[in-house]
């Protein structure tokens, strides 16, 4: 950092933690100064304003979402930044989508003059080319990109060392530690808790006990108690990821909507068993994403290319919050009802004992087809009847 940017570095953080002094057991209250970062973070990000992502090298970036990006917001970034031009972060996925090689995310140096229109293609395009300058991005690029990715926005922002920037502003801007982003996901699945609870009657004429999980964000997921399952025994479960489209309005786009009809069926059946219904949109990109994957399906592509074009992974869900929630309702052995693999590993990876799977086979159509056979061939997903 140069000794005259300084004073202003300090101020920016001395206005994010500024407040009423902790006392005691008081952190409790206000949560970790990393906590309180990253959590302040994703909701500038998810508002479109920029942030500080401060690296324990001592490196500081600024770095504004392309989430929602428009021409004047970009125009006063680029005056925000001056006199140097701002960088492009984009993941790895994107980059080989781009045609460049890269293994870790890369920052792109763009042309002089750039505009939105540049910025969105080298994003969101498909069967662009690019052959920009690039560099592999540095740890506190890497947190940016985590970050966004933690306020489902698409995974690339613009950024700019704050050592060379010269401009001043008098809008308070959050610092958000590079460190506490990377564990900012396993804090969260530690700060979960039973929110509230209550006994739903179903279509069926059984009822079923919703207990509402919240963590330290407010994030909400659902266990679904089917019946009365015996926990001393392995618990027959459904992890399901929340599907607006299927699971509300009846998509044909995807199976979501009849594999859970087909899970509480199964579990009343048996006698009991437990639904997991987890805030993981998109196979973890959020509902914004999965809409411009389905796009880009229109396009041409399969599901699995849709999500690496966009610069995603294939899959972004992380079952350490199903497992915790398992743990809370005393339910550490389990029978799956899933055809995908990912999901025992995923459990037996975070301490829960999988003693079986159950496939469970959803109808196809003509719609749903091509997306099913994808995830059999591609993402692994044992599904049988849908291949030749």
């Amino acid at each position: 950092m140069e000794p005259n940017q300084g004073p202003k570095v300090e101020k920016m953080q001395m206005e994010d933690t500024i407040g009423i002094g902790r006392k005691g057991g008081s952190s409790s209250l206000f949560g970790t100064k990393g906590q309180i970062g990253v959590s302040r973070g994703i909701t500038e990000l998810r508002a479109g304003r920029p942030v500080l992502i401060s690296g324990e090298g001592g490196e500081t970036l600024v770095a504004l979402p392309t989430e929602g990006l428009d021409a004047q917001r970009l125009a006063e970034f680029v005056r925000f930044c001056s006199p140097v031009d701002p960088l492009l972060v984009i993941t790895n996925r994107r980059a080989c989508a781009l045609g460049l090689d890269a293994t870790t995310p890369i920052a792109l140096r763009l042309p002089a003059g750039f505009d939105l229109d540049l910025i969105l293609s080298l994003v969101t395009g498909i069967g662009v080319s690019c052959r920009l300058d690039h560099t592999a991005a540095g740890p506190a690029a890497l947190a940016a990109i985590h970050l966004v990715k933690l306020s489902q926005g698409l995974p690339a922002v613009l950024v700019a060392n704050l050592s060379a920037i010269h401009s001043s502003t008098e809008h308070q801007i959050i610092v958000v530690e590079q460190k506490s982003v990377t564990r900012f996901r396993d804090e969260m699945i530690r700060s979960l808790a039973i929110a509230s609870k209550a006994s739903v009657p179903l279509n069926s004429g059984s009822r079923a006990d919703f207990i509402v999980f919240h963590d330290a964000t407010g994030g909400s997921s659902i266990a679904v108690i089917v019946g009365k399952p015996d926990f001393s025994q392995p618990i027959l479960v459904r992890l399901h990821s929340a599907c607006l489209t299927g699971d509300v309005f009846s998509s044909r786009r995807c199976d979501c909507g009849d594999q859970l009809k087909l899970s509480i069926k199964r579990l009343e059946e048996i006698g009991g068993g437990v639904v997991l219904y987890l805030a993981q949109e998109g196979r973890g990109l959020g509902l914004a994403n999965k809409m411009r994957t389905y796009q880009m399906q229109d396009d041409g592509l399969d599901t699995v290319d849709a999500n690496l074009t966009l610069g995603f992974e294939d899959d972004e869900r992380d079952y350490g919050i199903a497992a915790r929630m398992l743990e809370i309702l005393n339910c550490r052995r389990v029978v799956l009802l899933t055809n995908n693999p990912a999901k025992l590993d995923g459990l037996a990876a975070s301490g829960i004992e999988v003693t079986g799977r159950i496939p469970l086979e959803a109808p196809t159509n003509s719609e749903n087809q091509r997306y099913l056979a994808a995830k059999a061939a591609r993402a692994g997903h044992q599904l049988n009847h849908v291949l030749p």
